[in-house]
């Protein structure tokens, strides 16, 4: 298996997992690439004098700066002209303003970040595979409208991301400034769904979909991950596993609690006070299959607040327990 990151595919044996070089690397040496002096011939204009985080929580994921392309320049469709996308295919949809928009993991699973407007708001929305986090944020900051892209570096297992116009370096998951200027400073989190393309289809018929700007320049429906969510451990992670639940369960983090995906798949509705979480068939896994679009069903997440026509989307992500633990250690996540 070979992933875009460089090193983390491998070949499945008897004995265990065959690592290529670099990844047997990184282990057998951790603070390989954990230096800002190396890291300032690459990140010239970042000032590292400035951090939240240790130094050697942070791995080199292989690629170099924009080694991952980000999206700057978003085209899309209508709904109507898109015919490539299976009903089950996992989008980021997303809503503002009356204007509503999917954005097709076949992409951003290349990709990872697209800096995009959406009914009149600027808004970067981030996919993170090896911790399957999906998360649009308000690019508005301090006066500023940001733009992002990738790093190559990993904290957690969780892409750092960087902004263009203060060259700081951000943490995806929990969407704050960890090196650089903006250290500490936290960026909007705008509600998402992470749905199937059928259920984009049926809440916004009228929107539209993000498509590549250059078929040729990726190979878009693909995933490089082959059954990485269904791996005994996740990538490039050396922190604490979670008790009680298997490190690559997928969970439903929101606000100050989480939900393993297979208790809201066997409930079908958790509600916490006005809180409602609900699951429904439809969606396939975007990290399973070699093709997107075959892999196995893991389900649909709906979150809300509040009763009948008045009840709005409420951020969530759907990740995997590892990363909710490495973030959050002392959440508990609900299992039964």
């Amino acid at each position: 298996m070979v992933s875009k990151y460089g090193t983390f595919r491998a070949v499945m044996v008897s004995a265990g997992l065959i690592f290529g070089v670099g990844l047997l690397v990184l282990l057998i040496n951790p603070q390989v690439g954990a230096s800002p002096l190396r890291w300032g011939m690459e990140w010239p204009n970042t000032d590292f004098s400035k951090r939240s985080v240790e130094w050697n929580e942070i791995l080199s994921g292989g690629p170099p700066k924009d080694g991952i392309p980000s999206i700057d320049d978003p085209r899309t469709e209508s709904i109507s002209k898109i015919d490539n996308l299976t009903d089950t295919e996992p989008v980021i949809g997303l809503i503002i303003n009356g204007k509503a928009r999917a954005y097709p993991l076949r992409i951003l699973t290349w990709h990872e970040i697209a800096n995009d407007e959406l009914g009149g708001v600027p808004v970067t929305v981030t996919y993170c595979p090896p911790c399957n986090s999906s998360i649009a944020f308000d690019r508005r900051l301090d006066g500023r409208i940001l733009d992002f892209r990738t790093t190559g570096k990993l904290r957690r297992s969780d892409m750092v991301m960087n902004d263009r116009q203060t060259e700081s370096w951000w943490q995806q998951f929990i969407g704050e400034g960890i090196s650089g200027e903006m250290t500490g400073k936290k960026l909007k989190i705008i509600p998402t769904r992470l749905e199937s393309f059928a259920d984009f289809k049926k809440r916004a018929p009228h929107g539209d979909v993000l498509v590549p700007n250059v078929m040729s320049m990726r190979n878009y429906g693909a995933n490089p991950y082959v059954g990485y969510d269904s791996s005994a451990f996740p990538f490039l992670y050396r922190g604490a596993m979670p008790k009680g639940i298997n490190p690559m369960v997928r969970v439903v983090v929101v606000d100050e609690e989480a939900w393993s995906l297979p208790l809201l798949r066997d409930k079908g509705v958790v509600s916490r006070g006005d809180l409602k979480l609900r699951w429904r068939p439809g969606q396939n896994s975007a990290l399973d299959t070699r093709t997107i679009s075959e892999g196995r069903y893991v389900g649909n997440v709906v979150v809300q607040r509040g009763v009948g026509e008045a009840a709005k989307g409420v951020a969530y992500d759907v990740t995997f327990a590892f990363v909710n633990n490495a973030f959050y250690p002392d959440r508990v996540i609900n299992t039964n």
